[in-house]
Protein backbone atom coordinates (compact mmCIF):
# COMPACT_ATOMS: atom_id res chain seq x y z
CA UNK A 1 0.00 0.00 0.00
CA UNK A 2 1.11 3.50 -0.83
CA UNK A 3 2.70 5.19 2.17
CA UNK A 4 3.52 8.85 1.67
CA UNK A 5 5.76 10.92 3.88
CA UNK A 6 4.51 13.30 6.58
CA UNK A 7 6.82 15.93 5.12
CA UNK A 8 6.64 18.40 2.27
CA UNK A 9 2.92 19.03 2.65
CA UNK A 10 1.30 21.48 0.20
CA UNK A 11 1.05 25.10 1.40
CA UNK A 12 -2.21 25.90 3.18
CA UNK A 13 -4.43 28.21 1.09
CA UNK A 14 -7.32 28.77 3.50
CA UNK A 15 -6.26 29.11 7.13
CA UNK A 16 -9.47 30.81 8.36
CA UNK A 17 -10.34 27.92 10.67
CA UNK A 18 -6.88 27.89 12.29
CA UNK A 19 -6.87 31.67 12.69
CA UNK A 20 -10.26 31.60 14.42
CA UNK A 21 -9.11 28.73 16.64
CA UNK A 22 -6.08 30.78 17.73
CA UNK A 23 -8.21 33.88 18.32
CA UNK A 24 -6.89 35.85 15.33
CA UNK A 25 -9.14 38.03 13.19
CA UNK A 26 -10.95 36.44 10.23
CA UNK A 27 -12.75 37.94 7.22
CA UNK A 28 -15.54 35.41 7.46
CA UNK A 29 -16.55 32.97 10.19
CA UNK A 30 -15.14 29.52 9.37
CA UNK A 31 -17.54 26.58 9.31
CA UNK A 32 -17.36 22.79 9.30
CA UNK A 33 -19.81 20.08 10.42
CA UNK A 34 -19.37 17.19 12.78
CA UNK A 35 -20.01 13.96 10.80
CA UNK A 36 -19.60 15.94 7.57
CA UNK A 37 -18.29 12.73 5.95
CA UNK A 38 -21.37 10.61 6.37
CA UNK A 39 -24.35 8.71 5.14
CA UNK A 40 -26.30 11.83 4.14
CA UNK A 41 -24.06 11.87 1.02
CA UNK A 42 -25.00 9.34 -1.69
CA UNK A 43 -21.31 9.08 -2.69
CA UNK A 44 -20.46 8.12 0.91
CA UNK A 45 -23.03 5.33 0.87
CA UNK A 46 -21.61 4.11 -2.43
CA UNK A 47 -17.99 4.14 -1.23
CA UNK A 48 -18.88 2.41 2.05
CA UNK A 49 -21.50 0.01 0.63
CA UNK A 50 -19.37 -3.09 0.18
CA UNK A 51 -17.18 -2.54 3.22
CA UNK A 52 -17.29 -3.53 6.84
CA UNK A 53 -17.26 -0.26 8.84
CA UNK A 54 -14.03 -0.86 10.75
CA UNK A 55 -12.37 -2.30 7.63
CA UNK A 56 -13.11 1.10 6.05
CA UNK A 57 -11.48 2.81 9.05
CA UNK A 58 -8.39 0.66 8.51
CA UNK A 59 -8.06 1.62 4.83
CA UNK A 60 -6.10 4.88 4.48
CA UNK A 61 -7.28 5.22 0.87
CA UNK A 62 -10.97 4.91 1.76
CA UNK A 63 -10.62 7.23 4.78
CA UNK A 64 -8.99 9.80 2.52
CA UNK A 65 -11.76 9.50 -0.10
CA UNK A 66 -14.53 9.80 2.53
CA UNK A 67 -12.82 12.79 4.19
CA UNK A 68 -12.61 14.63 0.85
CA UNK A 69 -16.17 13.95 -0.34
CA UNK A 70 -17.91 16.78 1.58
CA UNK A 71 -15.21 19.23 0.46
CA UNK A 72 -15.97 18.50 -3.19
CA UNK A 73 -19.53 19.63 -2.56
CA UNK A 74 -19.31 22.43 0.00
CA UNK A 75 -16.88 25.31 0.65
CA UNK A 76 -16.15 24.03 4.18
CA UNK A 77 -13.22 25.62 6.06
CA UNK A 78 -11.86 22.39 7.55
CA UNK A 79 -11.72 18.65 6.92
CA UNK A 80 -11.92 16.10 9.72
CA UNK A 81 -10.30 12.71 9.18
CA UNK A 82 -12.78 9.89 8.64
CA UNK A 83 -12.34 7.48 11.57
CA UNK A 84 -14.14 6.43 14.74
CA UNK A 85 -13.59 7.04 18.44
CA UNK A 86 -13.78 3.30 19.14
CA UNK A 87 -10.45 2.56 17.43
CA UNK A 88 -8.87 3.36 20.83
CA UNK A 89 -10.65 0.52 22.72
CA UNK A 90 -9.69 -1.70 19.76
CA UNK A 91 -6.05 -0.69 20.29
CA UNK A 92 -6.44 -1.85 23.91
CA UNK A 93 -7.40 -5.29 22.61
CA UNK A 94 -11.21 -5.09 22.73
CA UNK A 95 -13.31 -6.37 19.85
CA UNK A 96 -15.91 -3.99 18.40
CA UNK A 97 -18.21 -4.80 15.50
CA UNK A 98 -20.68 -2.53 13.69
CA UNK A 99 -24.11 -4.14 13.85
CA UNK A 100 -26.53 -2.82 11.20
CA UNK A 101 -29.45 -1.01 12.84
CA UNK A 102 -27.81 -1.20 16.25
CA UNK A 103 -24.47 0.54 15.86
CA UNK A 104 -21.09 -0.28 17.39
CA UNK A 105 -21.16 -3.33 19.66
CA UNK A 106 -18.46 -4.80 21.91
CA UNK A 107 -18.44 -8.60 21.75
CA UNK A 108 -17.11 -8.78 25.34
CA UNK A 109 -17.71 -5.59 27.32
CA UNK A 110 -15.94 -5.03 30.65
CA UNK A 111 -18.11 -6.50 33.42
CA UNK A 112 -15.90 -6.98 36.46
CA UNK A 113 -12.90 -5.05 37.71
CA UNK A 114 -10.77 -8.14 36.88
CA UNK A 115 -11.59 -7.62 33.20
CA UNK A 116 -9.19 -4.65 33.21
CA UNK A 117 -6.36 -7.20 33.24
CA UNK A 118 -7.45 -8.36 29.77
CA UNK A 119 -6.61 -4.93 28.35
CA UNK A 120 -3.19 -4.14 26.87
CA UNK A 121 -1.40 -2.19 29.58
CA UNK A 122 1.17 -0.71 27.18
CA UNK A 123 -0.03 0.30 23.75
CA UNK A 124 2.31 1.03 20.86
CA UNK A 125 0.04 3.47 19.01
CA UNK A 126 2.03 3.25 15.78
CA UNK A 127 1.62 -0.52 15.72
CA UNK A 128 -2.07 -0.46 16.70
CA UNK A 129 -3.31 2.76 15.11
CA UNK A 130 -0.76 3.42 12.40
CA UNK A 131 -3.53 3.06 9.80
CA UNK A 132 -5.09 6.29 11.14
CA UNK A 133 -1.72 8.07 10.88
CA UNK A 134 -1.35 6.85 7.28
CA UNK A 135 -4.86 8.07 6.47
CA UNK A 136 -4.02 11.50 7.92
CA UNK A 137 -0.78 11.80 5.94
CA UNK A 138 -2.40 10.68 2.69
CA UNK A 139 -5.38 13.01 3.22
CA UNK A 140 -3.19 15.98 4.12
CA UNK A 141 -1.34 15.56 0.79
CA UNK A 142 -4.56 14.94 -1.14
CA UNK A 143 -6.20 18.08 0.28
CA UNK A 144 -3.53 20.06 -1.62
CA UNK A 145 -3.63 22.77 1.03
CA UNK A 146 -7.30 23.58 0.40
CA UNK A 147 -8.22 23.58 4.12
CA UNK A 148 -6.69 22.33 7.39
CA UNK A 149 -7.16 18.74 8.49
CA UNK A 150 -8.55 17.99 11.97
CA UNK A 151 -7.60 14.84 13.88
CA UNK A 152 -9.62 13.58 16.85
CA UNK A 153 -10.13 11.13 19.66
CA UNK A 154 -12.85 10.19 22.09
CA UNK A 155 -12.20 11.31 25.68
CA UNK A 156 -11.58 8.77 28.49
CA UNK A 157 -15.02 8.80 30.16
CA UNK A 158 -16.86 8.48 26.83
CA UNK A 159 -14.67 5.54 25.78
CA UNK A 160 -14.94 3.92 29.21
CA UNK A 161 -18.74 4.12 29.05
CA UNK A 162 -18.79 2.34 25.67
CA UNK A 163 -16.37 -0.33 26.91
CA UNK A 164 -18.59 -1.18 29.89
CA UNK A 165 -22.03 -0.71 28.29
CA UNK A 166 -20.92 -2.65 25.23
CA UNK A 167 -22.56 -0.11 22.92
CA UNK A 168 -24.92 2.85 23.05
CA UNK A 169 -27.13 3.30 26.11
CA UNK A 170 -29.78 5.78 27.18
CA UNK A 171 -28.79 5.79 30.86
CA UNK A 172 -25.13 4.63 30.95
CA UNK A 173 -26.10 3.00 34.26
CA UNK A 174 -23.59 0.13 33.98
CA UNK A 175 -20.69 2.48 33.34
CA UNK A 176 -21.85 4.98 35.97
CA UNK A 177 -22.23 2.23 38.53
CA UNK A 178 -18.47 1.62 38.16
CA UNK A 179 -17.82 5.24 39.14
CA UNK A 180 -19.80 4.74 42.37
CA UNK A 181 -18.83 1.13 43.16
CA UNK A 182 -15.29 0.95 41.83
CA UNK A 183 -13.80 4.44 41.87
CA UNK A 184 -10.18 3.19 42.00
CA UNK A 185 -10.62 0.76 39.12
CA UNK A 186 -12.45 3.49 37.20
CA UNK A 187 -9.49 5.84 37.63
CA UNK A 188 -7.14 3.06 36.60
CA UNK A 189 -9.09 2.55 33.36
CA UNK A 190 -9.44 6.29 32.70
CA UNK A 191 -5.69 6.77 33.23
CA UNK A 192 -4.88 3.92 30.83
CA UNK A 193 -7.19 5.48 28.22
CA UNK A 194 -5.75 8.96 28.75
CA UNK A 195 -2.20 7.70 28.22
CA UNK A 196 -3.14 6.01 24.94
CA UNK A 197 -5.12 9.08 23.80
CA UNK A 198 -2.15 11.38 24.49
CA UNK A 199 0.18 9.27 22.32
CA UNK A 200 -2.53 8.86 19.70
CA UNK A 201 -3.13 12.62 19.39
CA UNK A 202 0.59 13.41 19.25
CA UNK A 203 0.95 10.74 16.55
CA UNK A 204 -1.84 12.38 14.58
CA UNK A 205 0.02 15.70 14.59
CA UNK A 206 3.25 13.95 13.56
CA UNK A 207 1.25 12.44 10.68
CA UNK A 208 -0.04 15.84 9.57
CA UNK A 209 -3.15 16.78 11.60
CA UNK A 210 -3.36 20.59 11.91
CA UNK A 211 -5.88 20.69 14.80
CA UNK A 212 -7.26 18.15 17.28
CA UNK A 213 -10.73 17.65 18.72
CA UNK A 214 -11.45 15.64 21.86
CA UNK A 215 -15.01 14.25 21.95
CA UNK A 216 -16.51 13.87 25.44
CA UNK A 217 -19.80 12.84 23.84
CA UNK A 218 -21.25 11.28 27.01
CA UNK A 219 -20.57 14.19 29.37
CA UNK A 220 -24.31 14.73 29.71
CA UNK A 221 -24.72 11.44 31.56
CA UNK A 222 -22.60 12.74 34.44
CA UNK A 223 -23.58 15.28 37.06
CA UNK A 224 -21.23 18.13 38.02
CA UNK A 225 -19.50 16.15 40.77
CA UNK A 226 -18.84 13.04 38.74
CA UNK A 227 -17.64 15.17 35.84
CA UNK A 228 -15.29 16.97 38.21
CA UNK A 229 -13.88 13.67 39.51
CA UNK A 230 -13.86 11.36 36.50
CA UNK A 231 -13.87 13.47 33.32
CA UNK A 232 -12.34 16.90 33.81
CA UNK A 233 -8.97 15.84 35.31
CA UNK A 234 -8.27 13.65 32.27
CA UNK A 235 -9.51 16.27 29.81
CA UNK A 236 -7.09 18.78 31.38
CA UNK A 237 -4.26 16.30 31.52
CA UNK A 238 -4.65 15.35 27.84
CA UNK A 239 -4.32 18.99 26.71
CA UNK A 240 -1.29 19.60 28.89
CA UNK A 241 0.51 16.35 28.05
CA UNK A 242 -0.17 16.60 24.31
CA UNK A 243 1.24 20.13 24.26
CA UNK A 244 4.36 19.26 26.21
CA UNK A 245 5.02 16.19 24.01
CA UNK A 246 4.54 18.25 20.84
CA UNK A 247 7.13 20.70 22.15
CA UNK A 248 9.53 17.91 23.11
CA UNK A 249 9.24 16.33 19.68
CA UNK A 250 9.52 19.72 17.92
CA UNK A 251 6.10 19.20 16.32
CA UNK A 252 3.69 22.05 15.54
CA UNK A 253 1.62 23.24 18.53
CA UNK A 254 -1.79 22.77 16.95
CA UNK A 255 -5.02 24.24 18.34
CA UNK A 256 -7.08 21.81 20.42
CA UNK A 257 -10.87 21.68 20.73
CA UNK A 258 -12.81 20.15 23.61
CA UNK A 259 -16.41 19.17 22.83
CA UNK A 260 -18.22 17.93 25.95
CA UNK A 261 -21.82 17.39 24.93
CA UNK A 262 -24.47 18.57 27.44
CA UNK A 263 -21.86 19.75 29.95
CA UNK A 264 -23.22 23.27 30.58
CA UNK A 265 -22.43 22.86 34.24
CA UNK A 266 -18.74 22.66 33.33
CA UNK A 267 -18.31 25.43 30.73
CA UNK A 268 -16.18 27.60 33.01
CA UNK A 269 -13.91 24.67 33.84
CA UNK A 270 -13.69 23.60 30.21
CA UNK A 271 -12.69 27.13 29.20
CA UNK A 272 -9.77 26.84 31.63
CA UNK A 273 -8.80 23.27 30.74
CA UNK A 274 -6.02 24.20 28.31
CA UNK A 275 -7.93 24.05 25.00
CA UNK A 276 -8.00 26.90 22.49
CA UNK A 277 -11.57 26.08 21.46
CA UNK A 278 -14.64 24.97 23.43
CA UNK A 279 -17.28 23.20 21.34
CA UNK A 280 -20.93 23.63 22.32
CA UNK A 281 -24.06 21.56 21.77
CA UNK A 282 -27.34 23.21 20.72
CA UNK A 283 -28.86 23.43 24.21
CA UNK A 284 -27.03 26.56 25.32
CA UNK A 285 -27.55 30.19 24.33
CA UNK A 286 -24.57 31.76 22.55
CA UNK A 287 -24.51 34.82 24.84
CA UNK A 288 -24.57 32.62 27.93
CA UNK A 289 -21.72 30.48 26.65
CA UNK A 290 -19.65 33.63 25.96
CA UNK A 291 -20.35 34.99 29.42
CA UNK A 292 -19.21 31.74 31.05
CA UNK A 293 -16.14 31.06 28.93
CA UNK A 294 -14.64 34.56 28.86
CA UNK A 295 -12.48 36.28 26.28
CA UNK A 296 -9.59 33.86 25.90
CA UNK A 297 -11.15 30.90 24.15
CA UNK A 298 -12.79 30.48 20.77
CA UNK A 299 -16.26 28.95 20.76
CA UNK A 300 -17.47 26.37 18.24
CA UNK A 301 -21.04 25.32 17.49
CA UNK A 302 -23.93 25.10 17.95
CA UNK A 303 -26.90 25.06 15.54
CA UNK A 304 -29.41 22.31 16.34
CA UNK A 305 -28.66 19.65 13.70
CA UNK A 306 -32.42 19.27 13.19
CA UNK A 307 -32.57 22.90 12.01
CA UNK A 308 -31.25 21.51 8.71
CA UNK A 309 -34.68 19.94 8.14
CA UNK A 310 -36.11 23.48 7.90
CA UNK A 311 -36.61 25.25 4.55
CA UNK A 312 -33.42 26.89 3.25
CA UNK A 313 -34.57 30.47 3.96
CA UNK A 314 -35.26 29.50 7.56
CA UNK A 315 -31.76 27.96 7.86
CA UNK A 316 -30.35 31.32 6.72
CA UNK A 317 -32.34 33.18 9.40
CA UNK A 318 -31.22 30.78 12.14
CA UNK A 319 -27.59 31.11 11.08
CA UNK A 320 -27.82 34.91 11.10
CA UNK A 321 -29.28 34.84 14.62
CA UNK A 322 -26.55 32.43 15.76
CA UNK A 323 -23.80 34.66 14.36
CA UNK A 324 -25.32 37.70 16.07
CA UNK A 325 -25.36 35.74 19.34
CA UNK A 326 -21.76 34.56 19.20
CA UNK A 327 -20.25 37.45 17.25
CA UNK A 328 -18.25 36.67 14.11
CA UNK A 329 -14.79 36.63 15.75
CA UNK A 330 -13.21 34.00 18.03
CA UNK A 331 -15.91 31.78 16.66
CA UNK A 332 -16.13 28.67 14.47
CA UNK A 333 -19.60 27.82 13.18
CA UNK A 334 -20.72 24.22 13.43
CA UNK A 335 -23.73 22.16 14.41
CA UNK A 336 -24.38 21.31 18.06
CA UNK A 337 -23.80 17.64 17.19
CA UNK A 338 -23.33 15.55 14.04
CA UNK A 339 -25.30 15.47 10.79
CA UNK A 340 -28.02 12.80 10.55
CA UNK A 341 -28.10 10.26 7.70
CA UNK A 342 -31.42 11.49 6.26
CA UNK A 343 -30.38 15.14 5.88
CA UNK A 344 -30.43 16.83 2.50
CA UNK A 345 -26.98 17.74 1.15
CA UNK A 346 -28.59 20.89 -0.32
CA UNK A 347 -29.58 22.03 3.15
CA UNK A 348 -26.06 21.37 4.45
CA UNK A 349 -24.83 23.56 1.59
CA UNK A 350 -27.32 26.27 2.55
CA UNK A 351 -25.98 26.21 6.14
CA UNK A 352 -22.35 26.55 5.02
CA UNK A 353 -23.12 29.34 2.55
CA UNK A 354 -25.26 31.23 5.07
CA UNK A 355 -22.40 31.26 7.59
CA UNK A 356 -20.02 32.72 5.00
CA UNK A 357 -22.49 35.27 3.59
CA UNK A 358 -23.88 36.57 6.88
CA UNK A 359 -20.51 36.71 8.67
CA UNK A 360 -18.95 38.67 5.76
CA UNK A 361 -21.88 41.04 5.84
CA UNK A 362 -21.67 41.55 9.62
CA UNK A 363 -17.89 42.07 9.42
CA UNK A 364 -18.27 44.75 6.75
CA UNK A 365 -20.87 46.74 8.66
Amino acid sequence: SFICSPKGFPKLKNDTFLRAARGEETEHTPVWCMRQAGRYLPEFRETRAAQDFFATCRSPKLCCELTLQPLRRFPLDAAIIFSDILVVPQALGMEVVMVPGKGPTFTEPLKEVEDLLKLRQKVDVTAELGYVFQAITLTRHSLEGRVPLIGFSGAPWTLMSYMIEGGGSTTMSKAKSWLYRHPEASHQLLRLLADVIIDYLVGQVAAGAQALQLFESHAGHLGPEQFQDFALPYIRDIAQAVKSKLKEEALPLVPMIIFAKDAHYALRDLANAGYEVVGLDWTIRPQEARAQTGKDVTLQGNLDPCALYAPKEKIGELVKKMLEGFGTQRYIANLGHGLYPDMSPEHVGAFVEAVHAHSRHINKH
